[in-house]
């Protein structure tokens, strides 16, 4: 006969984390993804991966430091970080460009740069075809296309003809004029920093600018490495973000890239 409910004994449970227990299997911990902050409604036509750029209104751009080009001289892929004002990493920038071309053509050399976001995502290109730099040939000098996402031209930077200054043309998607950039006699800004006005098309006072922070004494002795601050108004049009970050790139392969030339940049 089985005995009296009350004098059963309960079913043995198995001990937790005791030596040859079964223990059960936790929930596999998903990676936590911080949502954009403050929450906001992405506006229309805001191009994949660039959402985060409707918050704010400066990135910071680092060319990371090759030590293969400290100590050899050897030119490799630029490499660049693009964060926030508070130091925290947006995007990842790495140049496309074959080693005999790197190489032999210099700072003049048509590139390719693909941005990816933080989930390695491909969000932008910036290409850049070769072209000459030098006012004898006004209808060849510098342009890069900006694609957001890729495949899809937002805008271009075009180089303008000027016997002194450092100016260009930031183009929409069907090459009309939007704003300009306009740089300093740049011989004489051998020290501190170099500020590229922002400005609108029709000039005035600048709303913006990308400026090439002084380097160190190391990194200008060893390396062409340097940092940028891009600004512009927190409202502007993310897609015109995007194109004045491209113009950045164009700037600093134009005039803080080190390398030899090809002879198209002689013209």
């Amino acid at each position: 006969m089985s005995e009296p409910a009350e004098h059963q004994q309960p079913p043995i449970q198995p001990a937790i984390n005791q030596p040859g227990a079964v223990n059960p299997v936790p929930h596999q911990v998903q990676p936590y993804e911080a949502p954009l902050s403050p929450p906001m409604v992405v506006p229309v036509g805001v191009p994949r991966g660039l959402e985060y750029l409707t918050q704010i209104d400066q990135v910071l751009i680092h060319q990371k430091m090759e030590c293969i080009e400290m100590f050899t001289g050897f030119e490799t892929n630029n490499q660049y970080e693009i964060k926030n004002s508070l130091g925290q990493l947006i995007f990842q920038a790495k140049e496309k460009t074959d080693c005999c071309t790197r190489n032999c053509c210099g700072s003049a050399r048509r590139f390719q740069i693909r941005i990816k976001d933080y989930m390695n995502q491909e969000v932008m290109w910036v290409r850049r075809p070769y072209r000459c730099d030098s006012c004898c040939c006004p209808c060849c000098l510098q342009l890069l296309e900006v694609q957001a996402p890729p495949g899809t031209t937002i805008g271009y930077v075009k180089q303008n003809c000027h016997p002194f200054l450092p100016v260009f043309s930031i183009q929409g998607p069907d090459k009309k004029v939007l704003m300009k950039i306009r740089g300093p006699y740049l011989p004489c800004k051998c020290c501190g920093d170099i500020n590229f006005e922002v400005k609108g098309k029709k000039g005035g006072k600048p709303f913006g600018q990308v400026t090439k922070q002084r380097g160190g004494c190391i990194r200008k002795c060893f390396t062409d490495a340097t940092n940028y601050t891009v600004q512009f108004p927190k409202n502007m049009d993310v897609k015109m973000k995007a194109v004045l970050m491209g113009a950045c790139f164009l700037i600093d392969f134009m005039y803080f890239e080190k390398g030899g030339k090809c002879f198209l940049s002689f013209l």
